[in-house]
């Protein structure tokens, strides 16, 4: 007989955490991205994994923190699957941590059969010696884990350990779970939450190849408000919990949704194709959380066209400030070109020089210079970096001729620039291209597979494109009125596969309210 009830050790679990938690210091809690588990987030992140009925199972835990993961893997067995016994292997590198990870483990094993292995050293660590020095590798039939979340220098020693076992990731996070997949048993499954940065991006694109090579994704599920899920540690982080399989038999992929870790899950079932495309190099992973995002995925999917189909490219501005201080000036002069910044894109167009700003508006034109610069025409514009709380993601603006005083001009790197071998654009098309990145079905789209605020050029490299002739055409229609809520009727008659008031019941999968 369990000498301690179930909900009884995750309260207890989650007693310490708090306890622990407001006792860390903030120095250290950032040096080694310590984020701990409350109790209800955890209980939703080991309720994805499906558990045999009997047997053992050999899980593993690294940054364990107090153990608030592997206490709630162990209330719900206990509940569920009685006769199925555990053999957890953690690791936490905090030593006034594992204290009380000792006392969570010790409890776990009073409430359910248990043994374990509490290991104090650091994970990457542990995982690159064990990885290159040819021995037999432990194999985990489960891993559950919340990484702990902080940038890697290219220069330290975590990057030469995780080099050294042919993994290049630049955050903590992506390390451990890179780590973890080596150590999946055939048939294993691995549970995470993390930051939902992984999901898209050119920073993450190796660790997203590693990561569906080696596995299948089963279950992903996405918190609304960033502010809920670590909120007494003050984090405002978009997170997504994410629950794959070495098995790879196909499958949907289940995308739940909530506002916080204790709200009722709205949950869809949704073709992998949608989730992932085979076709897509990036690999980006396309999170649709509702019907009406799964309609706008299926129809983007529709569309003919890529970058490579229109012969377009697309770039960040070349100039980068810091880099070449001594040749921006303030304000427009003799021996200089037009330079552009962000804070010059407004309303779909470029306003030059902008009044009021602190940003210069001119760079000096000379030898180091000149490679920086673009010969003055027709481009569209798109900013990086939009505020996650403004209504739009995706903010293009079209560049003409007219708009700059100048036969060149220089692109700050804070812009994407679309242009045709570092020339300009067929001013249709780039009219077109402006209207077509400022619809609503674009701004949807984006913020289904982005887990940021950022839009690099890669993002825009992934997306599909109307065909040369349909751009054309919305150019032409759309003319210079190439701002948001202008453009959805134009491009809705030119492309009538995108418009939003259409139903789509093919790309839409079966939808419920229910719990996990």
């Amino acid at each position: 007989m369990s000498k301690l009830l179930p909900e009884v050790l995750t309260e207890r679990t989650e007693t310490r955490r708090v306890t622990r938690s407001n006792a860390l210091d903030a120095a250290t809690r950032a040096d080694l991205g310590q984020y701990f588990t409350p109790s209800t987030a955890a209980a939703l992140i080991t309720g994805l994994p499906s558990l045999p009925k009997t047997g053992v199972l050999r899980v593993l835990d690294p940054g364990a923190g107090v153990g608030s993961l592997t206490a709630a893997l162990v209330a719900r067995v206990a509940t569920v699957a009685p006769d199925l016994k555990l053999d957890v292997t953690t690791f936490e590198i905090d030593e006034q941590v594992n204290g009380d990870l000792t006392v969570t483990l010790d409890e776990c094993a009073d409430a359910h059969s248990l043994t374990y292995e509490q290991h104090t050293a650091d994970f990457i660590t542990w995982a690159a010696a064990t990885l290159t020095e040819g021995r037999d590798l432990p194999q985990w039939d489960l891993v559950v884990m919340n990484p702990p979340y902080r940038k890697i220098n290219s220069k330290s020693a975590e990057r030469a350990l995780l080099a050294s076992c042919g993994i290049e990731t630049s955050n903590l996070y992506t390390a451990f779970v890179a780590l973890a997949l080596r150590f999946l048993a055939p048939e294993g499954q691995l549970v995470a939450i993390t930051p939902r940065s992984f999901a898209n991006g050119s920073y993450f694109r190796k660790f997203r190849d590693d990561l569906l090579k080696r596995t299948r994704l089963r279950n992903l599920h996405v918190f609304e408000r960033r502010d809920r899920v670590f909120s007494d540690s003050e984090v405002l982080q978009e997170n997504v919990i994410f629950h794959a399989t070495a098995d790879q038999a196909p499958g949907d992929v289940i995308v739940s949704v909530s506002r916080g870790y204790e709200d009722l899950p709205v949950r869809h079932s949704v073709p992998y194709g949608q989730v992932v495309d085979e076709a897509d190099p990036q690999k980006f992973i396309h999170i649709a959380t509702n019907a009406d995002d799964l309609a706008t995925a299926g129809r983007m999917a529709k569309l003919p066209a890529t970058l490579r189909d229109l012969d377009v490219q697309v770039s960040t501005g070349r100039v980068v400030d810091f880099r070449t201080a001594e040749n921006l000036l303030s304000s427009p002069g003799k021996g200089a070109v037009p330079l552009l910044y962000p804070v010059n894109l407004s309303a779909g167009r470029v306003v030059w020089p902008a009044s009021g700003g602190r940003k210069p508006q001119a760079l000096v034109d000379n030898e180091d210079t000149r490679p920086l610069m673009l010969p003055s025409g027709t481009y569209c514009l798109v900013k990086r970096f939009s505020a996650k709380e403004e209504p739009r993601r995706v903010s293009a603006s079209l560049l003409l001729p007219d708009d700059i005083n100048g036969e060149d001009v220089g692109v700050e790197n804070h812009i994407n620039v679309f242009h045709q071998a570092h020339h300009g654009l067929d001013p249709d098309l780039a009219a077109g291209l402006t209207a077509y990145l400022n619809s609503s079905v674009v701004d949807q789209y984006v913020r289904i597979f982005s887990g940021h605020t950022q839009i690099n050029a890669g993002d825009l490299r992934s997306l599909k494109y109307p065909s040369l002739q349909q751009l054309k055409e919305l150019g032409l229609r759309v003319g210079l009125s190439v701002t948001p809520g202008m453009v959805d009727a134009a491009l809705a008659e030119v492309v009538p596969e995108l418009d939003l008031g259409r139903t789509n019941v093919d790309a839409v999968g079966s939808a419920a309210s229910e719990g996990p």
